[in-house]
């Protein structure tokens, strides 16, 4: 896996639509963003995305915001894009002589009156770029405590844009400062082309920017890592388990071991923060599983792991049986190996698959994943943390259902309860994320920032429900969602209906329905119509309302709720 050059992008950009999904961004920009304009379109043409993109003469930004009949209104963009730069900032602040002690706190509350004015009047998501330092060497190193110098209000603009982003469900940070951490200044900045053509961006620089803010708009739009697979020998300790025995293999304080031990440590972050964390080794399972349960430096344990696989078959092959217990995309996962033929072998037969060309030496692996932006999110929830423990759960049911001949008799003897209620303030978040992260079992797959979940919430027109999961093997939290629209005075349209495809084939569709008709009749909705808008990875629920008993008519789906007849489950409604 590596970056594209800007001119592979440039070429990528003249793509067509074709049946790529469709997005309007506008981009708003206080220098020159042509090249910029250029390398998103080519990165979302990579990514199966096509952008319809609005670009502002640069210099406009406030113009196009705060005048309620720009362009940019008339063109109703999904996402909005504002680059400011920190060459016009140090330009901002030289002119703000007499008020610099103020400057970080007057200008986050200027891009604050920016947002809420595009939030009051569109829906559009908000990315806005922070701003990499400029140390214009007038105070030297003393500027961290000159509270007056540029680098001080600079350092403290970006910590109050943060607190800004945490506070607003639909902005979102481009993190400009980590890049060019990452990548070094003279990397990301070339003074000429700055001075000759308003530029701030090198051309080098533009596929790294433009593949970190287009992978914030793929996950909002559930495109995102959600499982990472991993190698043992030399990828996740040093050595051979099998060949150098538990007490030779190189973890821990000393040496390459260190870098072993600073990986584990990543992974066991990315597992905290809600990463299926899995295992794909040709080893023997017991030798495979020794240092995790006897060696006193191995970071990771057991409990961390959510499948573990170690045999001699095909890693392939390995990796299918991995994505059948998870039920996820081959296109969520990331698989990791030091070997370069078993990373070719994993990409010619699942090319979704996301295989990064790890480093020879280990001591670079963490510096390499860093700069690979490989698990972005457009959110985080307290049940993250628990979702090792939730697939955990789950393949110790698929191991039970094995033992019974008669399915209904194990679905009674999962003794399962649910909690249905409608959307409140404790729900929102993880409601919020269900709808961004679901795309298999997702009707119409419309994403809803936790501020539009809100909106919801006190809409008159709208009804919502959301539905937990519980059984004698565990609990699995929130897994569907629906909200409920009215569009006639006797009928209601299901605007979402979303599941995790943990729990299919349990009797959730058929008592999520059941609770849609009593929740319509009670209303007094005599029909509820559904509809089924096709993508790329919901084909599994293309004949949903058909089975349910659901009548075709106008490529929509309708239930007279006179008619219906509740379907028998095997779940109690708590």
């Amino acid at each position: 896996m590596k970056y594209n050059t800007f001119s592979e992008l440039k070429k990528l950009a003249k793509i067509g639509e074709g049946n790529s999904k469709k997005i309007k961004v506008a981009l708003l920009g206080d220098t020159a963003t042509q090249f910029l304009n250029l390398a998103l379109k080519g990165t979302a043409a990579k990514d199966g995305f096509h952008l319809s993109v609005f670009e502002a003469d640069f210099g406009q930004i406030s113009r196009q915001i705060l005048d309620t009949s720009s362009e940019y209104y008339e063109f109703e963009a999904d996402y909005t894009i504002v680059f400011e730069s920190s060459h016009k900032l140090l330009s901002q602040y030289y002119k703000s002589y007499n008020d610099q002690l103020s400057f970080a706190v007057n200008k986050v509350n200027y891009i604050e009156e920016l947002y809420n004015a595009i939030h009051n009047r569109t829906k559009s998501k908000v990315i806005y770029c922070n701003f990499p330092g400029i140390d214009n060497q007038i105070f030297g190193n003393f500027s961290t405590k000159v509270e007056s110098s540029f680098v001080f209000q600079q350092n403290k603009l970006n910590y109050l844009l943060s607190e800004l982003a945490l506070k607003k469900s639909n902005l979102f940070l481009a993190d400009l400062v980590s890049i060019q951490n990452k990548w070094g200044r003279d990397f990301m900045f070339s003074p000429n082309i700055y001075i000759n053509t308003e530029m701030v961006l090198s051309l080098d620089v533009l596929p790294v920017v433009s593949h970190h803010v287009f992978n914030i708009i793929s996950s909002i739009e559930g495109i995102f890592k959600k499982c990472l697979i991993l190698d043992l020998d030399n990828t996740t300790w040093g050595g051979i388990i099998g060949d150098d025995g538990l007490e030779k293999i190189q973890i821990g304080n000393l040496g390459i071991g260190k870098a072993f031990s600073e990986f584990q440590h990543w992974v066991k972050a990315l597992q905290r923060r809600g990463i299926i964390i899995a295992v794909c080794s040709k080893n023997d399972e017991d030798k495979a599983k020794e240092p995790f349960e006897k060696h006193p430096d191995m970071v990771l344990k057991m409990d961390d792991i959510t499948v573990f696989v170690a045999n001699w078959d095909n890693k392939a092959d390995n990796i299918r049986k991995i994505q059948n217990i998870l039920n996820i995309g081959f296109d969520s996962i990331v698989f990791l190996d030091d070997n370069p033929f078993e990373r070719n072998i994993v990409r010619e037969n699942l090319p979704d698959v996301c295989v990064p060309e790890l480093p020879e030496d280990p001591a670079e692996y963490l510096e390499y994943l860093y700069s690979l932006d490989l698990f972005e999110t457009p959110s985080v929830s307290e049940n993250d943390a628990e979702r090792t423990r939730q697939y955990q759960v789950e393949a110790k049911r698929a191991i039970a259902l094995e033992n019974f001949t008669d399915v209904n008799e194990f679905l009674k003897s999962m003794k399962m309860v649910s909690d249905v209620r409608q959307f409140n303030k404790f729900s929102t978040p993880r409601v919020s994320q269900l709808t961004q992260r679901s795309n298999q079992f997702n009707l119409r797959t419309i994403r809803f920032t936790e501020q539009e979940i809100e909106n919801l919430i006190t809409s008159e027109n709208h009804h919502t429900l959301s539905f937990t999961l519980e059984d004698k093997y565990g609990d699995n939290g929130l897994i569907c969602v629906i909200v409920l629209e009215e569009i006639k005075s006797d009928t209601l349209f299901i605007n979402t209906w979303l599941m995790s495809c943990r729990v299919l084939k349990r009797g959730m569709e058929d008592l999520t329905l059941n609770t849609i008709v009593e929740t319509a009749k009670n209303r007094g909705f005599k029909y509820v119509v559904g509809e089924y808008l096709p993508t790329a990875k919901n084909d599994m629920v293309k004949n949903h309302y058909e089975n349910l008993g659901f009548a075709e008519h106008n490529n929509q789906w309708i239930l007279n709720t006179e008619n219906y007849q509740p379907k028998e489950v095997h779940i109690t409604i708590k």
